[in-house]
């Protein structure tokens, strides 16, 4: 694959020289330091180094944007809304961008201070939870490498979702307090701020001309986090949104002592950005949530059409001049919002406004479930957004009367279609409001794709059949090899020259020397010495001991039914229960010892997910301490995962495991990262790992379960889980033991409700999977057995992974979906 920038980059700030660093961290250092209280020297080291590469960065900064500005009329910037961006450590991917990590770590070392510290001494930035936020992580990235004028737009959260602990083995939510010392890498733009409304009420002036008058106003102040290439100087940004009080507090009320009132303004604003994602089992968290899309989507529409503005250009061209995507439903209200600034603030007719709304927006959408695509009742959206609502009211009408025309008749499909469900509560639905307001819609991978168009958006795909594509996702390899894996990275070197560095495709020269013993023996001394740093890892945060020599199983994504790690569990129950009826292994062979491990985050209101986490912890608790696999078998669960533990856990993985029932994962990410350091997949036939299977070889990926139509049919001619359990003893017997409280004496019903699910509604098909998954996990061992051919599969996988960079996909979108000139060059490819 070869992939070059969709824009080649004007003349940028160079990396400045090494000594200039060291002068600047060292002045960093001393007036970080003169307080006369010595800070942590960690700490302190990091704040230095952040503060010598914020000038650098700054300078790029300025240039791309200077750039970026005096672009090609036919030129346009993307605007990716999105709510979540998990952005991870920043520190490492600076210096690496920037060229200087030699310089600091020589310069730390004369003062006793490891760079390893130093990087480990920064908190993530918690500003996203799973997949969706890491996706859009990876696409700023390669943003800034092919040179893609662009700005992503988020919220700045206070807190994060939440910092996962464990308590007696279940999961308790606390705070993410990443702020707490001060960021080091926000640029505060002091002179960005937007007003955004929420409440009141709509007027007509004496025109007709409709003018919302909203009830609360806060003011949306931006801070930009930006992102470096790594092979030039341009960068990309993240603006991130902070709500304050438009009046900080009322001073009257204050001066009569009522100081609860006095902030209530401010309050308000604050919880804008304390939590990403709040919980929406409440009212109160339902309706925070709204605002907090409004809140995003109306600071970045005014932002963008200020900037459009300043650059000279005139507002017609604002949709030639600009795209804006949105990363799933929750940024959906941007059409809405707007055609609001257009129609009522700038004055535009609305056909006018409609004609560049359409050709400004597109829409990815991640999940074919229909419970996850975002609704709002309409009472709370007229409550919040009154003059949105109408706006919604006039596109459904138009929108519906184009219906009518291309099926006159089809009262069934219009109810179907309309963007105002009257079926259940009066609902809007968004993800409606986004395929019509779009002119792309894309899925992520081949198979959701084909699925979108084929189940949730049949109708609209019917319709507007030219409206619809795919793009397959893929990983930044800047983050995922280069940096979290250099072991790895310096044999790829070594083997097949830097050239996979800026084009990953090149790594399709690795598959000519999957054979050579040598090679692949380097591989698994790097594979082994990440274990070992893994290893070490799961020691001192949990006390567990475990085999370097062992498998190493890893599932790390967040926990969900769909995801199904609850079959991984029941896999290593039965594994513990084969082990203890028969210690000679299968056919006397032995039992292949294996690690277990498993990270990610249940949401605080999901019950089964929180029950899940507790069960892999009882589960490991009775396992670990068995004497009698001697150590053969250990399961390890650590707790609050994030792109920092993400890095540690990947380069160290034999197994990955993407085991999500066959037509519910849209794409996943974590494959891509685990085979590109080497790790073998055990999967469905589901999302990317199609495609992954086709592009290394389906011989060199572990296969099972039932596929996406046959889990249709199963569930069309009636699926019964009982019968499935009641001709499986081993599987019975998993089911009795954790059902009955073998991991849980204290409390034998624990699980059953977990238990109960499984064997009356089974909505996974956990059970109708189980026997192949645990057929397909022996020849998993079978492989492992033989160092030889394991390496030459690791090395297959890592030469089939070209395709699943990010800047593939980016130069995709650009091409196919933003309409960028030059992307379709970009986006090239060639096997």
């Amino acid at each position: 694959m070869t992939t070059q920038p969709a824009t080649v980059p004007a003349t940028t700030p160079a990396a400045p020289p090494a000594a200039d660093l060291v002068a600047a961290f060292r002045r960093a250092l001393a007036m970080t330091t003169t307080d006369g209280r010595e800070a942590p020297a960690a700490r302190a080291a990091l704040r230095a180094a952040a503060e010598a590469c914020r000038g650098p960065l700054a300078e790029r900064w300025a240039a791309t944007q200077a750039k970026d500005a005096a672009r090609g009329k036919d030129q346009r910037r993307v605007h990716y809304l999105s709510m979540e961006f998990l952005m991870g450590r920043a520190m490492r991917n600076a210096l690496a961008a920037l060229q200087l990590e030699p310089a600091l770590r020589d310069e730390l070392a004369t003062r006793g201070v490891s760079l390893a510290d130093v990087l480990e001494s920064e908190p993530d930035a918690a500003l996203g939870n799973g997949g969706l936020g890491r996706l859009a992580a990876c696409f700023l990235d390669s943003f800034a490498e092919l040179g893609l004028p662009s700005f992503g737009y988020g919220l700045r959260y206070r807190y994060g979702m939440f910092a996962q602990g464990l308590q007696d083995g279940a999961q308790v939510e606390r705070p993410d307090d990443w702020q707490r010392d001060g960021t080091h890498w926000d640029f505060e733009r002091a002179d960005v701020a937007f007003v955004v409304g929420f409440g009141g009420h709509v007027e007509s002036d004496a025109g007709g001309t409709r003018r919302w008058v909203p009830a609360e106003r806060v003011r949306a102040r931006a801070f930009d986090f930006v992102v470096p290439a790594h092979a030039h100087g341009h960068v990309a940004t993240l603006r991130q949104w902070e709500a304050s009080a438009e009046q900080p507090i009322d001073f009257a009320a204050f001066c009569r002592g009522d100081y609860a009132a006095a902030g209530a303004a401010q309050l308000a604003a604050d919880t804008l950005n304390w939590v990403l994602y709040p919980d929406d089992s409440t009212e109160a968290g339902r309706t925070l949530r709204l605002k907090q899309e409004a809140f995003l989507v109306s600071a970045s529409l005014q932002d963008l059409i200020a900037r459009h503005l300043a650059e000279g250009r005139p507002l017609a061209e604002l949709g030639r001049g600009n795209a804006i995507h949105l990363n799933d439903t929750h940024p959906a209200l941007a059409p809405a919002e707007l055609m609001r600034l257009l129609v009522d603030e700038h004055g535009l007719e609305w056909t006018e406004a409609w004609a560049i709304t359409r050709q400004a927006v597109a829409y990815t959408n991640h999940t074919l479930m229909p419970e996850a695509l975002e609704t709002w009742p309409v009472a709370m959206v007229e409550r919040l957004l009154p003059r949105h609502l109408e706006i919604i009211y006039r596109i459904n009408h138009e929108f519906l009367s184009d219906v009518r025309t291309k099926a006159p008749g089809d009262d069934a499909l219009v109810q179907r279609v309309s963007i105002i469900d009257e079926q259940h509560g009066r609902r809007v639905r968004m993800a409606a409001l986004a395929v019509v307001a779009s002119h792309q819609v894309n899925g992520v991978a081949k198979l959701h794709s084909d699925l979108m168009v084929e189940t949730i958006f049949s109708d609209y795909a019917r319709l507007y059949p030219e409206r619809f594509t795919n793009v397959t996702n893929g990983v930044t390899p800047r983050r995922w090899l280069q940096q979290c894996n250099p072991g790895l990275s310096n044999l790829l070197d070594d083997s097949i020259g830097t050239g996979w560095r800026r084009d990953l495709g090149q790594l399709s020269a690795l598959r000519a020397q999957a054979g050579d013993a040598a090679l692949g023996q380097r591989l698994a001394a790097v594979k082994r010495a990440n274990k070992e740093k893994l290893a070490e890892r799961i020691r001192r945060e949990l006390g567990v001991v475990v085999d370097v020599d062992s498998l190493f199983d890893v599932q790390i994504k967040r926990i969900h039914e769909y995801k199904r790690q609850l079959l991984n569990l029941l896999h290593v129950v039965a594994r513990y229960q084969a082990m203890l009826a028969n210690p000679a292994g299968p056919e006397g062979q032995g039992w292949t010892p294996r690690t277990v491990v498993i990270a990610g985050k249940a949401a605080s209101a999901y019950v089964a997910a929180k029950q899940i986490v507790r069960l892999a912890t009882d589960i490991g608790r009775v396992v670990n301490s068995d004497p009698r696999l001697g150590g053969k078998l250990k399961l390890v669960f650590l707790p609050n995962y994030g792109v920092s533990l993400a890095e540690s856990i990947i380069p160290a993985a034999d197994l990955s495991e993407q085991i999500s029932t066959a037509g519910t994962e849209a794409s996943g990410t974590g494959n891509m990262k685990f085979a590109m350091n080497g790790a073998l997949t055990i999967g469905t036939w589901d999302g990317a790992n199609i495609e992954m299977a086709q592009h290394i070889g389906e011989d060199d990926v572990f296969v099972f379960g039932l596929r996406a139509d046959a889990v249709a049919n199963l569930k069309a001619v009636g699926y019964d889980p009982r019968w499935i359990a009641a001709q499986n003893a081993s599987l019975k017997a998993v089911l009795d033991a954790i059902g009955s409280g073998a991991f849980s004496p204290g409390e034998p019903q624990r699980y059953r409700a977990l238990v109960d699910g499984l064997l009356n509604r089974d909505t996974y098909l956990l059970l109708a999977d189980f026997a192949d998954y645990v057929a397909t996990q022996s020849r998993v061992d079978v492989l492992y057995r033989d160092p030889k051919a394991w390496n030459a599969s690791a090395l297959r996988n890592i030469a089939g992974m070209g395709f699943f960079s990010a800047d593939r996909t980016v130069a995709e979108y650009a091409a196919k979906v933003w309409s960028v000139p030059g992307a379709a060059k970009a986006a090239k490819t060639n096997a």
